[in-house]
């Protein structure tokens, strides 16, 4: 299975490829994962009363790492979304406001798994993508928008 060298820009895959295609399942609730370990409350509070504010959940970030995505369907995935609001980031840190660098990618080296990658979203709007060099993605023929 192919390996992410960059956390954040295996997140955008997830978001894309769990949350919005529907094709990489199961798909990942951290308040089930929190009430599998006997936590009833919900992530927010669990969060704030662990001061786990504004940090990726243990139970998240190793579910994620551990993950595998095939090659073949990392091939179906065409378009990438920068947005602080992505669902796979409410999953990993259920407090979090998107005004720091918690999520930003910090490197490309990863669009080699993409091969059918034709547009970033959000690349212009959002400083998660501040990696997402434009002369590098044009050579690979990704838009951004």
């Amino acid at each position: 299975m192919p390996a992410f060298r960059d956390f954040n820009f295996k997140l955008l895959v997830i978001e894309q490829l769990m949350y919005e295609d529907e094709t990489l399942t199961p798909v990942f609730r951290i308040a089930d994962c929190l009430k599998a370990k006997g936590i009833d409350q919900d992530p927010q509070t669990y969060a704030y009363e662990n001061d786990l504010a504004y940090t990726v959940l243990d139970e998240a970030r190793a579910y994620f790492e551990a993950l595998e995505i095939s090659p073949e369907l990392l091939a179906t995935v065409e378009t990438l979304v920068l947005d602080g609001g992505l669902e796979v980031y409410q999953e990993c840190a259920p407090v979090w406001d998107g005004e720091d660098d918690l999520f930003d990618v910090g490197s490309l080296e990863d669009l080699d798994l993409l091969p059918n990658l034709r547009l970033i979203s959000g690349v212009d709007d959002c400083g998660l993508g501040m990696a997402f060099d434009a002369d590098v993605l044009a050579a690979r023929g990704i838009a951004t928008d």
